[in-house]
């Protein structure tokens, strides 16, 4: 008996530290189910001159996504659209937001903003991206425009309260990809890099598969872009991209580093019936590469969300086919 009064202290002291072990637990479970998605639909105006030098006036609708359980200040990560083959595609877009993986970046810690562009969707506008006819196609002037729409998404958003006024990232899907190289060829301060998804321009899945309008043109374009290019690129594409096809987009990527331009290049294996949609079709299997990236370039302490367990060679393609241009 004596033996066993001897220890009841010390049960007692065991319960104790089980009690703070379990409430701490418990707090933690519930901060984690309060944390929440808070996304926010803004408008900036802005004037843009097009390649035809039309003056353009809108209020640029913004789509703001932010995880509130991440730190603040945030640095702030801009999502450009890409570009469907015709007007009433454009004007279908509605309002652009890429929520799965806005979702994602907002959980890394981003305050992420997805603009769209003047001249699609809930934006509207006449065409101020227009780069003219197939057999005569003037590129740089259209993706000048969708670089200065980005530019000052990025400035308004470094003025809300909870952002860093030096800390960003550029991505982009389609000539929205393309456009994080034009922005990566403008190096402005407080971009640490840009991420280039499927991107290039004329591309028609349908009428010129794997055959874009005017190659030798884009060639140039990013050959220009690499002259001045000094932001850290990574250029993402798939081998079944029916816009661009799989030789190409490496060809651009190829005179952009030759001139001088910092870059990383994927060619990622088919998914789907069109890898050009890679960016939304298989986040899983991309995931990996680019948070690697971020962390190699300013982001070194990123981890990924609690809920993702995959493994870069673990990671499975799941397609679900849609419209992939934008």
């Amino acid at each position: 008996m004596k033996h066993v009064m001897r220890n009841i202290p010390q049960m007692k002291g065991l319960k104790k530290l089980w009690f703070v072990f379990s409430a701490f637990c418990l707090l933690g479970s519930i901060q984690a189910s309060h944390a929440k998605l808070v996304q926010e639909v803004v408008k900036i105006p802005m004037t843009v001159r097009d390649g035809f030098d039309k003056e353009i006036t809108r209020d640029v609708v913004v789509t703001v996504f932010v995880e509130d359980s991440t730190p603040q200040p945030r640095p702030v990560l801009v999502i450009n659209h890409g570009r469907a083959v015709d007007a009433k595609g454009r004007a279908a877009l509605g309002r652009a937001a890429y929520s799965v993986n806005s979702k994602w970046f907002a959980e890394l810690g981003f305050a992420v903003a997805v603009p769209t562009r003047i001249g699609y969707g809930v934006t509207g506008g006449d065409d101020a991206e227009d780069t003219g006819d197939c057999n005569r196609k003037i590129y740089p002037p259209g993706y000048a425009v969708a670089a200065q729409q980005t530019l000052k998404t990025l400035e308004v958003m470094r003025q809300r309260p909870g952002t860093l006024k030096g800390r960003a990232i550029v991505v982009g899907q389609s000539v929205g990809g393309a456009t994080s190289i034009t922005v990566a060829a403008l190096n402005p301060t407080g971009v640490q890099a840009t991420i280039n998804f499927a991107g290039g321009g004329g591309g028609n899945p349908e009428t010129k598969p794997q055959n874009p309008c005017a190659s030798p043109a884009l060639e140039q374009m990013f050959s220009d872009y690499g002259k001045t290019a000094r932001i850290p690129t990574l250029w993402i594409y798939t081998e079944n991209d029916m816009y661009f096809g799989p030789k190409l987009p490496k060809q651009w990527f190829d005179a952009f580093k030759a001139a001088g331009g910092s870059g990383e290049y994927m060619l990622y294996p088919p998914v789907g019936k069109n890898g050009h949609g890679f960016f939304t079709l298989a986040p899983d299997v991309w995931r990996p590469r680019v948070l690697e990236f971020l962390k190699a370039n300013g982001y070194p302490h990123l981890k990924p969300p609690a809920a993702e367990k995959k493994s870069p060679e673990k990671a499975e393609v799941t397609v679900k086919e849609k419209e992939s241009d934008q």
